[in-house]
């Protein structure tokens, strides 16, 4: 950063990024999961930096972190076995066990079909409620927006076009968030492109 600050839950991320860390999850686009490890190491990745957990307290996060994804019993899975869907929310679950403050989601559901789409925005919204947590969402799925969205902000050309409500969002004037929301609803091809 060459100005201004950012910070996260009352900590400075340009003067204490480790504790800030600390205070948020991550979910990657493509989960980034490390395949050689199963589903629980994947999970416990953080935790075993930032806690001194036993064993016991280790297995009993892993089950309420892969029972709040909806994938009780799936611990000892590799990521080879697991759909592109259950990898993001072995992703989702791994950022949790952190238990941050905030948690952000890089396009979650990229690659994804329309009914784990879906899934994966109820997750997300679900989640953000029941921990009340922060959620910071970067995606180009209008719909996907619209579903999840309290407040929406919209880049263009590298400048901040637009911040507030998804309602908001939606009678915008502005020529670029026109075109998101007419190409995202086309059910046809008769405007030129």
């Amino acid at each position: 950063a060459t100005a201004g600050d950012i910070v996260v839950a009352g900590t400075n991320v340009r003067t204490h990024p480790d504790e800030a860390r600390h205070k948020m999850g991550m979910v990657f686009q493509s989960a980034a999961l490390f395949d050689y490890m199963n589903v629980a190491d994947n999970i416990l990745f953080g935790p075993r930096r930032w806690f001194n957990h036993s064993d016991s307290e280790n297995e009993a996060l892993v089950e309420e972190m892969l029972l709040k994804v909806g994938l009780e019993g799936s611990g000892s899975l590799m990521p080879s076995e697991l759909s592109g869907g259950m990898r993001k929310r072995v992703g989702i679950a791994r950022a949790l066990a952190l238990r941050p403050k905030v948690m952000l989601y890089d396009e979650p559901t990229t690659g994804l079909d329309p009914i784990t789409t879906y899934a994966i925005d109820h997750l997300v919204v679900d989640v953000a409620a029941e921990l009340g947590i922060t959620s910071l969402v970067v995606s180009h799925d209008v719909s996907s927006v619209f579903r999840s969205a309290d407040r929406v902000a919209f880049l263009h050309q590298g400048e901040l076009a637009f911040m507030g409500s998804k309602e908001d969002f939606e009678l915008s004037g502005h020529p670029a968030i026109r075109e998101v929301i007419e190409k995202s609803r086309a059910e046809d091809f008769l405007t030129s492109l």
